[in-house]
């Protein structure tokens, strides 16, 4: 009896994205997720949340589904930067500050259990890029650092904290992001280096994390003329992926940035991009818009010879293998180096002051916040954070204590510059100069920007984590507890 051969499907290779709403539930993702799971999708990346939330979703995709999923997040700054509730860590250059790897093997090590928890086993992180240009509009404190060889230990420090806690972990943005002053989310950035100083310097780091043995690698929508002349976005080059697949020896999973931005979609339509992808040797394909339309294109490539069937037999290969890995048991928690990520942050601010000595202040305090990061598609979190810890005693806007202004910047795909805008800069020209104390939530280098001599206490993110320890370091030098 012959055995009738059934067609690999390259639905598998595609990944949509769920975003939470408001109160942190997915009722009104409802059509996506049907639509998504009929079309066979290999899983989806969850933004947003609660942890009870997330949960509740992905036991039913994957009750639906029938079959094992991939289920990824953006976790640079640990579960709680999606899930409410999971643990928050300082960013990755902030970790690096501590100058001790155990920290950053646990950061990933505990991210890792948490995603699991709650249903989410592929953790977009480690940021394997270096922060090298000012300009730089979205890498900066996301990184480790500038330093190839110290960044690159963090990146295996991370990875291997990661994956022994049960989660896969993705180096990212390949071949680096580090030298781009153009947001690939808003345009192709074009990075003009000689070819021997990215591979020694940039793609290190991912070399580190290739021997290391990551379960995925992140292109970045960047051209790279020197490495691929043709002036493709890595994640659509050829060259470029042989690079990491030939050079480097990696065999690994190999995942787009997200397809919605614009640096992977320049002169073509959605669709398009994703067949090139694989053709140049990409195995998923995150966060299309139209997923049905991406899997009838590759379905067209097969069908025309254009996209090879070995081809994508390789990728639906790396994807079962990386089921296998995503779906074992996870082993016990493990402690490390700090009781809390509360505590951690503590350790940051005590580190010492950015600029000047920590001043003796008078309460009520005057809290001015001055915020870079409000407009764009997904407004930022509360900035209230610090005042909640210190409480109504302590604050009083105008009330004749000293004035402390907590300065927020950070990182934001809209924003596609870097430091402070026009409206930040006035607000902190007309705030600063009178300040007893100034709180950078942002970049150490925005120090250049602030218009004042007064000292600066370094908070690196605007995330709750570090408003609250920003609250319990103001209360001690208030000489009081923090309330609650």
């Amino acid at each position: 009896m012959n055995a009738t051969s059934v067609a690999p499907d390259p639905a598998r290779l595609i990944l949509p994205a769920l975003r939470a709403d408001a109160d942190g539930g997915f009722g009104h993702e409802a059509a996506r997720i049907a639509d998504a799971l009929d079309v066979g999708v290999g899983g989806f990346i969850v933004f947003g949340g609660t942890a009870e939330s997330v949960r509740r979703l992905t036991a039913d995709l994957l009750r639906r589904a029938g079959r094992p999923l991939l289920i990824a997040a953006d976790l640079e700054r640990g579960a709680g930067q999606q899930v409410a509730g999971l643990t928050q860590f300082p960013p990755p250059l902030a970790l690096a500050s501590l100058a001790d790897a155990a920290v950053v093997r646990w950061a990933g090590a505990v991210t890792a259990q948490e995603a699991r928890a709650v249903g989410i086993n592929w953790v977009f992180a480690p940021v394997a890029d270096l922060d090298l240009l000012a300009d730089n509009p979205i890498v900066q404190t996301r990184a480790f650092g500038d330093d190839p060889d110290r960044v690159a230990s963090l990146v295996r420090s991370w990875i291997e904290g990661c994956q022994a806690a049960g989660a896969l972990a993705c180096a990212k943005h390949f071949p680096g992001h580090g030298r781009t002053t153009v947001d690939s989310h808003i345009a192709l950035p074009v990075v003009d280096e000689d070819a021997a100083l990215l591979r020694d310097r940039d793609l290190h780091p991912f070399a580190i994390a290739v021997e290391s043995s990551v379960a995925s690698v992140m292109t970045a929508h960047v051209a790279y003329p020197s490495l691929d002349p043709s002036g493709l976005p890595a994640t659509l080059s050829r060259p470029i992926m042989g690079e990491l697949r030939d050079r480097l020896g990696y065999d690994g999973l190999v995942v787009t940035d997200a397809l919605i931005m614009d640096g992977a979609l320049v002169g073509r339509r959605e669709s398009d991009a994703a067949v090139e992808a694989v053709q140049a040797g990409v195995d998923l394909l995150l966060y299309p818009n139209d997923a049905r339309r991406v899997r009838d294109a590759l379905r067209q490539a097969l069908a025309s010879g254009s996209l090879a069937s070995a081809r994508l037999a390789e990728s639906l290969a790396r994807y079962e293998r990386a089921l296998v890995t995503a779906t074992r048991p996870t082993p016990p928690v493990t402690r490390g180096p700090f009781d809390s990520s509360e505590a951690l942050a503590d350790a940051l601010l005590a580190q010492g002051m950015l600029r000047g000595a920590p001043p003796v202040l008078q309460a009520p305090l005057d809290l001015v916040v001055v915020d870079d990061d409000l407009g764009g598609p997904y407004p930022p979190g509360p900035t209230d954070w610090t005042r909640q810890v210190l409480g109504d005693a302590r604050v009083a806007r105008y009330g004749g204590g000293s004035r402390v202004v907590l300065a927020f910047a950070e990182p934001r795909a809209w924003k596609g510059r870097s430091g402070f805008g026009p409206e930040a800069r006035a607000a902190l020209a007309s705030a600063a100069p009178e300040a007893e104390l100034i709180v950078l939530f942002g970049h150490p280098r925005l120090l250049s920007e602030l218009p004042s001599e007064a000292p600066v206490l370094l908070a690196w993110h605007r995330q709750r984590l570090m408003q609250e320890a920003v609250g319990r370091w103001l209360a001690a030098r208030l000489g009081e507890p923090a309330d609650g």
